[in-house]
């Protein structure tokens, strides 16, 4: 913790630092599976089955090594909430901007979401307020983003305003989610994720049938199905207990900060795994990030200020 004008302010430490990364990379990863999945699957129909094999996988989970999934009953009715606003509608809003707009702007705008989390928390939460480091930390992330995908970006610019309002009011949602998960600090991560990854499954079943039928749903390839089990038990099962632990130990805000980390996370893999190059502008986008997310921190200008033989009035770091 650490104190910012006489209030308690929420930090993360090394364990906290290396979830959010680890979170990074799994949700990254995850535009691999989806790549695959959408070729051959409906994308609602997608949704559905990811929020619902991730949500009987942890149901097993719980089942069989606990706790009990009774802990979340007394919650129930606000996981739909909770399911409304950080699954069913900005995936909604996500796929109808993306109809209008390239991958490269949805990601940029996307990316905003800590911005939009910071603004959102420092309004409603006492622990959360709104500081020049955070604030500039958060947009430099937004530019480095920005900078990573460079021409696309300017291409895909002239794009409709209703879409971009759409995938801002995605992140927004997303923002919104965040502090209603603030509730469930009591809950351990694993109840949280299942909760919410079933009343998803709830909402979305009468979706994809009032839209697309019960006919051909499962007619897709096994090729294919590897990776929706992949997208479902990776990269949103498990995604999900490291990101509610991370809302829990590190805050609503931090937690947002995956947005960053996610597109600089799946130009990495794309290098790893499917022999993408890296260019100058990625290379100076990721940098951008990696700088805001040390000035977020803290820690970095903390120690430039103690070199300096100067303290800084703002951050008064506790034991």
């Amino acid at each position: 913790m650490t104190t910012v004008a006489g209030t308690t302010q929420k930090t993360m430490g090394a364990r906290e630092w290396g979830q959010l990364l680890l979170l990074g990379a799994i949700w990254g990863g995850s535009f691999f599976f989806a790549r695959i999945a959408v070729a051959e699957i409906q994308p609602l129909v997608l949704v559905l089955f990811r929020v619902a094999i991730a949500a009987i996988a942890l149901q097993l989970y719980l089942a069989v090594r606990g706790p009990s999934f009774r802990l979340a009953l007394p919650y129930f009715g606000a996981f739909f909430g909770l399911a409304l606003l950080n699954n069913v509608i900005p995936f909604s809003l996500i796929f109808l901007g993306q109809t209008e707009l390239g991958a490269g702007l949805a990601s940029v705008l996307n990316a905003t979401t800590p911005f939009w989390t910071l603004i959102v928390a420092n309004l409603m939460t006492d622990d959360e307020k709104l500081t020049p480091s955070k604030l500039a930390g958060i947009l430099l992330g937004i530019a480095g983003t920005a900078v990573m995908i460079g021409p696309s970006l300017l291409d895909a610019m002239g794009g409709p305003l209703w879409a971009k309002l759409a995938l801002i009011g995605a992140a927004i949602s997303y923002a919104f989610a965040l502090m209603v998960a603030r509730r469930f600090r009591a809950l351990p991560p694993p109840v949280v994720a299942t909760g919410q990854l079933t009343a998803s499954t709830i909402i979305m079943i009468p979706v994809v049938l009032l839209l697309h039928g019960p006919s051909g749903l499962f007619s897709a390839s096994l090729p294919v199905w590897a990776a929706v089990l992949a997208l479902a038990l990776m990269s949103t099962a498990f995604a999900y207990i490291l990101f509610f632990n991370l809302v829990a130990k590190a805050g609503a805000t931090n937690a947002s900060l995956v947005t960053l980390i996610v597109p600089a996370s799946a130009t990495l893999l794309g290098i790893a795994f499917l022999g993408e190059r890296v260019d100058a502008l990625e290379m100076l986008g990721m940098a951008l990030i990696g700088f805001g997310l040390l000035t977020i921190d803290g820690r970095l200008l903390a120690g430039l200020r103690r070199k300096k033989g100067g303290t800084s009035p703002q951050f008064i770091h506790k034991s």
